[in-house]
């Protein structure tokens, strides 16, 4: 085991008592707002943050081997869904994983606590005698949706009366492929017709002019379903449609700087409310993004 997957557990004892107030979800103004998914406290808290601790308005104040407490502050203008992706290296247990902590509604200017659990805590934490089960952890990645657009796969139904969100997609060589999935839960019929308009963001969530929009996808890729002639859909309650994003990572002009957007707000039809998912968008030099009509998709309950 290298001396640097190990953190030296005086730095985890500089404080004189558990963290006080773990599990508890605090606005801005400082008092308790709900309880956490799980009680009990991640470790002990630490005087200064450790290295990669501390990244893009998130901080983590506790870790043990079993889970991390950390706190999240919105200095954006609107309330906003952050997802926190952590690096985790486990000692003792050699776990190699990387959780993701979700922290729903931050209003603007408060700072709201999260958890992420990992694992089951390792059977030497509860010996007194022995040190502390420290894992090698940092932020890796942060991310936030405003909360008036973020995607709905579950749950009640939106104001809206659909859900709309994108899949996991798929990669290979180069070329990714994502679908857009669009459910119509609420109780009217809802028609689309043709493609739904997009626009990249970066990480501050501000357009993305480098980027050319392409209707259907054979100009970067033939055979990824991005390419069916658009038609008029209606979707009773119930019922969904899909449509194809496609793109490639490709660096084929080293005169360019390659174009990433972490963000695609998402409109099912021009008149409808946005939707903000997370595609993590890495188009190389190519600066192209294919997107595919609307096309009927089965829905499964």
């Amino acid at each position: 085991m290298s001396a640097s997957a190990v953190r030296p557990a005086a730095l985890f004892l500089t404080a004189a008592a558990l963290l006080a107030g773990c599990g508890t979800v605090t606005a801005g103004g400082g008092g308790p707002a709900a309880p956490s998914a799980s009680a009990g406290p991640c470790g002990v808290p630490v005087e200064r943050p450790l290295e990669g601790w501390v990244r893009d308005g998130v901080r983590i104040l506790a870790v043990n081997d079993a889970c991390a407490e950390f706190e999240v502050t919105n200095a954006g203008s609107e309330t906003a869904d952050f997802s926190v992706l952590f690096g985790w290296t486990g000692v003792g247990q050699r776990l190699h994983t990387s959780p993701t902590g979700t922290v729903p509604a931050v209003p603007p200017g408060a700072t709201v606590r999260g958890r992420v659990e990992q694992g089951t805590p390792n059977p030497a934490r509860a010996n007194a005698s022995q040190p502390p089960i420290i894992p090698n952890v940092k932020i890796s990645q942060v991310r936030s949706v405003p909360t008036a657009e973020a995607p709905s796969k579950a749950g009640p139904c939106p104001a809206s009366g659909v859900r709309l969100y994108a899949d996991q997609g798929d990669s290979a060589m180069g070329l990714r492929v994502m679908g857009l999935h669009l459910v119509n839960c609420g109780t009217s019929p809802v028609t689309v017709n043709g493609y739904p308009q997009v626009q990249a963001l970066d990480e501050k969530h501000r357009p993305v002019d480098a980027l050319q929009v392409l209707k259907g996808g054979a100009a970067i890729a033939t055979g990824t379903g991005a390419d069916t002639p658009p038609q008029r859909i209606t979707l009773r309650t119930g019922e969904g449609a899909q449509a194809m994003v496609v793109w490639r990572n490709t660096n084929d002009n080293l005169a360019m700087d390659p174009v990433n957007a972490p963000y695609l707000r998402v409109r099912a039809t021009p008149d409808a409310a946005p939707v903000m998912v997370t595609p993590e968008l890495d188009l190389g030099t190519t600066g192209r993004l294919g997107v595919g009509a609307w096309v009927q998709e089965s829905v499964t309950s």
